[in-house]
């Protein structure tokens, strides 16, 4: 029976995997995670320190028959390059803790993304390719797969890295979260008796941009793992499809039952931060779930992740070559994504 560990297991895209292994009654799963889950799980999970190589050593220590690695844990930085070096030392604290006791570790899975082509500094080449020259400044992504690549030499597991544009999915706590950004957003605007205004750029709001459904994503990395034709490779991965926000920005109004506004670009990390009280009126007018706003969003991510101006696309032909076939129509799965948060009462 394969057992995956799954580092960031409360993240975005940690959290869809766990929920996808769960439906797959032959994979055992060991979740990392510094806090505790919010939902029921056969998983165990453990409370690891990713940054202390003792404790990690310590926690895994009675895991030695962990087959497959699904990394998705992230330390953020204030800067790129702050970034690079302590999350190549989280890896190998996990990799120190788990390679040695194992003998059974087939295969290694870094997550990853579009900056990997430097989307943080502007405009770049698409459609993005995964062969493409990397960009003039470092990410902690290339370091990661750098290393990662090295450690492989000579062993016997393989390894992959997914690249996904941005992450249609519901977490708490995440430092990267779109979905729940937006709904929430929408939320609080709705409740000022506003219309759903566009409040990141306006040049972004008619731009191509490209999704992935965090359901898909978790389907996505379990076939990369256990896929031979995958081994030893990176991959973009994407719905499929590409859509402009203008198009899909009136489904999110209709589903918040709201009139589309118009293209009002804030400071969205600086205008929604003090709406915090409100969203704890809804969450007791509504029964909805306790959290707070800041444990729901990043409204910093959200600044970066609408506030630019320019096309995303990245090539599937890659990962399409190696067998993969599966797609979804982006405005289906934004509805499905936000029916979802409603149902788990997470949102009005």
């Amino acid at each position: 029976m394969p057992k995956a560990l799954i580092a960031g297991a409360l993240g975005v895209t940690g959290r869809a995997l766990l929920c996808h292994l769960e439906g797959l009654i032959n994979w055992d799963i060991v979740a990392l995670s510094r806090r505790a889950p919010d939902f029921k799980s056969r998983a165990t999970f453990l409370s690891v320190d990713l940054n202390d190589a003792a404790d990690c050593r310590a926690q895994l220590a009675g895991h030695s028959d962990i087959t497959h690695i699904f990394y998705t844990a992230y330390s953020p930085r204030k800067t790129v390059a702050a970034e690079i070096p302590v999350n190549v030392e989280i890896l190998a604290n996990l990799m120190d803790a788990i390679e040695p006791i194992t003998s059974g570790l087939e295969h290694v899975q870094l997550m990853h993304g579009a900056k990997w082509y430097g989307t943080f500094l502007g405009t770049y080449k698409t459609p993005a390719r995964e062969d493409d020259p990397r960009p003039a400044v470092e990410h902690f992504y290339h370091a990661q797969q750098d290393w990662l690549e090295k450690r492989r030499e000579g062993a016997s597991w393989s390894w992959t890295a997914l690249r996904p544009h941005g992450v249609w999915g519901f977490s708490t706590g995440s430092a990267m979260n779109l979905l729940t950004g937006i709904a929430c957003y929408a939320a609080l605007a709705k409740a000022e008796g506003e219309p759903l205004h566009w409040p990141g750029n306006p040049g972004f709001f008619k731009r191509l941009y490209q999704l992935i459904d965090a359901d898909l994503l978790a389907e996505a990395m379990v076939w990369a793992a256990t896929t031979p034709a995958a081994r030893d490779n990176a991959f973009n991965i994407t719905n499929g499809d590409l859509f402009r926000w203008h198009e899909v920005w009136p489904r999110i109004a209709e589903f918040f039952n709201m009139e589309i506004g118009n293209s009002a670009p804030i400071a969205i990390s600086e205008t929604m931060t003090p709406k915090a009280p409100l969203w704890t009126e809804l969450v007791e007018k509504h029964d909805l779930q306790p959290y707070a706003l800041d444990q729901l969003v990043n409204w910093s991510y959200l600044d970066m992740a609408l506030g630019n101006d320019m096309d995303q696309i990245s090539s599937l032909t890659k990962i399409v070559g190696a067998g993969w076939t599966e797609l979804r129509d982006t405005p289906s799965t934004i509805t499905h994504q936000l029916r979802k948060l409603r149902d788990a009462r997470i949102i009005p």
